[in-house]
């Protein structure tokens, strides 16, 4: 790889053939994701160490069948390798193929290798061939393909080592094309290697077929190649077909000459005779239902502990800088504002670390396919795309890369109604929330709690659901496309990426939401310590004006009546009692509209929000955020935090558009101000409504 001081390597592959696998035992944590240049498509790039002085930079290109793109992300293969002026055009390409399906795999390669792209060929999954009882003889298909193979396990790293040592070492340009493209277009490609300086055949036979999308080239070179194909009569559908029937010819007898294949009963068969009970019309949809049960029953159960303990400790380090620093305004915000809104964040790290397990579980086993396949059936009835789907499930994690996946979406009418309905799914920010309040109001026993919070994210799915109907009636969409993937064979998850996972989305979560929370904790601290006129100063004299029966007070309930009175007459109290009459209906008080505007810089803030609020002047007290709130008294003495308001607050953070970078996405993503604004109202009109029917039939 000579002329690169730090080598790119690019990793390219089929879906589910281990290139993430790869790519994780490859870079570990030394990982980056971005966009790539003019698309909002994942770009995962990292540092790998080859040997002891040679590091090389990874890049893991969208997984593809061809490089002839159907959606966004596989367009961007052919972008890279089909230019070599563009900045992410690689040194080497690693093309991982599943050795246990070993022809269709080979697909793609052969068109890299014909690139005269330096290629290394590792064949993946070697377990499960060998567990088929099929043989591959290594050498002479490295010596038929005229580049190095390497054998390995990337989910147990087997071959690793080999891998990084033919990378280290340098490879070769490949030998003679798999696919002779002069012999079908020859004057054609010859026109085109001479107008655009270009030596490779297949190149310039690809600039031929895909000149319309392809983004290197200008106007007038489109314009000149339009001509060439005019000229010759190139035909590049049929030409496209005699491609693939000459180049699946060619593998044919690259398998013949170098896999024998085993007659016994492949490990695929297991996956079919599974895949009769999980993608079942009935019992698949049980079970998925069961698993998901399992999921939020889990979060409740093993997550009370460490949570308990993380609560306990910020509570407890409030009371300690409030007794160990001098008294003063820095104090008073470290105690009562600052420790308190991010103890909020902190405590749910073991949610979602739990949470996040799982779903990288259920996707290193391969069952997380068989879920799109079968929420596809049920998507296509309500007018949405079955690569909906993707982005749905998603926005369980986030919903702006959730609506950054809809660019494989080609319809554009389903693809809108597929950005517009994907935030109704209930994301990680909103688990805070959730969390919180259900441990308020339904009883402390895992399964009603984990039985509650499954219901909360069922009532998402709804909710997008018959919103993407109504847009299906509105829009009139009558354009339909299909999901088309492959479902992988069943596998045990590779436990490593399972802790990478657990580990990259729970740093995520905190350092991405403590910017926010600390921001919001410092403004609303000051918001919620200083108000208008003497009222902050002087506040004692005038509970004991306004209190007829503040003689009979204790003096630690005076000092709670006095705190109550300077928070209510605080700047945050003031703006609380302003939007009060507006949520009132809804069972809130003005501390809880104090939260609902917070909150709409991110969901997670809630929590926060009434961690710094109902700690003010109380951090004395180690009683800990869900204390509090369950404590908490409305005005007739009732507990705040009821049913009727437990169920309303639910039901609006289900429903309700309360985060400013989605809305931002949106924007981007549609290039209109139009559809943000359009959901914001929408889904902030369902919510209050909702919400006001709940709170209205319990109370």
């Amino acid at each position: 790889m000579p002329g690169a001081d730090i080598p790119k390597i690019a990793l390219v592959g089929n879906p589910n053939s281990g290139k993430s696998s790869l790519f994780n035992i490859l870079t570990g944590l030394n990982q980056k994701i971005g966009n790539f240049p003019g698309v909002t498509v994942d770009k995962k790039t990292g540092v790998c160490q080859l040997t002891e002085g040679k590091k090389a930079k990874i890049i893991d290109l969208p997984g593809t069948y061809s490089i002839y793109p159907n959606s966004t992300d596989e367009r961007i293969v052919f972008d890279i390798l089909a230019n070599p002026e563009n900045e992410l055009y690689p040194d080497v390409v690693v093309v991982i193929v599943d050795a246990s399906n070993f022809k269709r795999s080979l697909l793609l390669f052969s068109q890299i290798h014909d690139l005269n792209i330096p290629s290394v060929l590792v064949l993946n999954m070697m377990d499960l061939a060998e567990k088929a009882g099929n043989v591959i003889d290594i050498d002479r298909l490295s010596d038929e393909l005229g580049v190095p193979i390497v054998p390995m396990k990337a989910r147990t790293g087997e071959g690793l080592a080999r891998l990084k040592d033919v990378l280290s070492e340098g490879i070769l340009l490949p030998g003679e094309p798999v696919f002779d493209a002069n012999k079908y277009a020859e004057e054609a490609i010859a026109e085109v290697k001479e107008a655009f300086d270009i030596s490779n055949d297949y190149l310039a036979y690809q600039l031929l077929q895909q000149f319309r999308i392809n983004n290197a080239l200008s106007d007038s070179d489109k314009e000149k190649l339009e001509e060439i194909c005019l000229r010759h009569n190139f035909n590049s559908h049929e030409l496209r077909k005699a491609e693939t029937l000459e180049r699946y010819r060619r593998i044919n007898e690259f398998v013949v000459n170098s896999v024998k294949e085993s007659t016994q009963i492949l490990p695929r068969r297991w996956t079919e005779r599974l895949d009769r009970i999980f993608t079942h019309k009935f019992w698949g949809y049980i079970i998925f239902l069961l698993i998901l049960f399992l999921i939020f029953q889990s979060i409740f159960a093993w997550a009370t502990i460490p949570m308990d303990f993380i609560d306990l400790m910020f509570s407890g380090l409030s009371v300690w800088v409030k007794q160990v620093l001098p008294a003063g305004v820095l104090t008073n915000l470290l105690s009562e504002g600052i420790i308190p809104g991010i103890g909020g964040i902190v405590i749910f790290i073991p949610q979602i670390a739990i949470l996040f397990a799982f779903i990288a579980i259920l996707e290193e086993t391969g069952y997380m396919s068989r879920v799109v396949f079968l929420m596809d059936k049920i998507m296509r009835r309500f007018g949405l795309n079955g690569k909906s789907v993707v982005p749905l499930i998603s926005g369980v994690a986030c919903a702006i890369p959730a609506i950054m996946a809809t660019r494989t979406i080609d319809n554009i009418k389903e693809r809108m109604i597929t950005i517009f309905v994907t935030p109704f799914m209930s994301c990680s920010a909103r688990l805070p929330v959730y969390t919180i309040l259900i441990a308020l109001i339904i009883p402390e026993n895992p399964f009603y709690q984990g039985l509650a919070l499954m219901g909360m994210y069922l009532l998402g799915v709804i909710a997008a659901v018959l919103s993407a109907w109504l847009m299906k009636l509105i829009l009139k969409t009558r354009q339909r496309s299909f999901l088309i993937m492959e479902l992988p064979t069943y596998k045990m998850p590779r436990w490593s990426n399972v802790g990478i996972t657990m580990y990259e989305k729970s740093k995520a979560f905190v350092f991405e939401a403590g910017k926010i929370i600390f921001a919001i904790s410092i403004i609303l601290w000051v918001l919620a310590s200083y108000g208008p006129g003497d009222y902050m100063e002087n506040a004692e004299q005038y509970v004991l004006q306004e209190q007829v029966t503040s003689a009979e007070l204790s003096p630690a309930d005076l000092e709670k009546t006095v705190e109550a009175f300077k928070l209510e007459h605080s700047y945050a109290g003031i703006f609380g009692k302003f939007i009060e009459p507006a949520i009132r209906p809804l069972g809130y008080d003005w501390k809880i509209g104090i939260a609902l505007i917070t909150s709409f810089a991110a969901r997670e803030v809630f929590v926060g929000t009434m961690a710094t609020i109902y700690s003010i002047g109380n951090v004395e007290d180690e009683a800990t955020i869900k204390t509090r709130m369950k404590n908490e008294m409305d005005s007739y003495g009732n507990p705040r935090y009821d049913l009727a308001t437990g169920l309303s607050l639910l039901i609006f953070y289900a429903f309700a558009m309360q985060c400013m970078s989605t809305l931002a996405v949106v924007y981007r993503e549609t290039k209109s101000w139009k559809w943000p604004a359009l959901q914001l109202i929408y889904m902030s009109g369902v919510a209050y409504l909702c919400s006001l029917i709940v709170y209205q039939s319990l109370s």
